[in-house]
């Protein structure tokens, strides 16, 4: 059974990796962390007041590409401001180490103790060897209570993907991130936009009353 409302400490893991930087056919579009940037300030001061979060970010940093998972902060209260900071100074480099970042965050959690929540926000695959679905199903039998929700933000596609082993047999979506929302009970939610990435966020990590109370967002397209 789901913990409700908003008692359950929540993880929003981050991608910072390279391709968030990434300028495509329309030069004059906003980069993927320019509008990222964008929908969080928007949205987490809706959020924070409801319910402690905690911030991991990976991609950048010192170490080699895929071992660059950073512990921002853990969950705290009112964390609005200081996960926009964290976001405002990301610049993004590396890989995508997608599974080590979701199990990083689930021990922050002490998720074999207590209920949580983990919001993952990425543009693409796995790229550092993990296994997402192997990690969803581990995660579902070990937690006493874990919620693993995955935003797909302007997903890039990468079908030859070396460095994901499971990408060759995953056929349920764009990204076989959506393997740690299926095996854990949480939604998939993919976004295009900067709406629709900030209505994600409020849907994903807010506290569901207060959801309810101020109605769905029809720019939201769940995947």
């Amino acid at each position: 059974m789901a913990a409700t409302g908003c008692a359950a400490d929540a993880m929003l893991v981050f991608d910072g990796s390279a391709s968030m930087s990434e300028i495509g056919f329309d030069t004059q579009a906003a980069t993927r962390i320019v509008e990222a940037r964008d929908a969080m300030r928007r949205a987490m001061p809706e959020i924070a007041p409801y319910r402690r979060v905690g911030l991991i970010t990976y991609g950048p940093g010192a170490n080699d590409a895929c071992d660059n998972i950073n512990l921002r902060f853990a969950p705290m209260p009112d964390a609005a401001a200081a996960v926009v900071a964290e976001i405002e100074a990301l610049r993004p480099g590396g890989l995508t180490p997608l599974a080590a970042s979701v199990r990083a965050a689930a021990e922050v959690l002490g998720y074999r103790q207590r209920p949580g929540l983990v919001v993952l926000v990425t543009d693409g695959n796995e790229t550092c060897g993990g296994r997402p679905c192997a990690l969803g199903r581990a995660l579902a039998a070990e937690a006493r209570d874990l919620t693993v929700h995955v935003i797909g933000f302007r997903v890039v596609v990468d079908f030859f993907s070396w460095d994901s082993p499971e990408a060759d047999t995953y056929t349920q979506g764009k990204t076989v991130a959506k393997c740690l929302a299926d095996y854990t009970g949480g939604m998939y939610v993919s976004t295009e936009t900067v709406d629709e990435l900030a209505a994600a966020l409020r849907e994903t990590l807010g506290c569901p009353l207060v959801s309810k109370n101020e109605g769905a967002d029809p720019a939201l397209s769940h995947g």
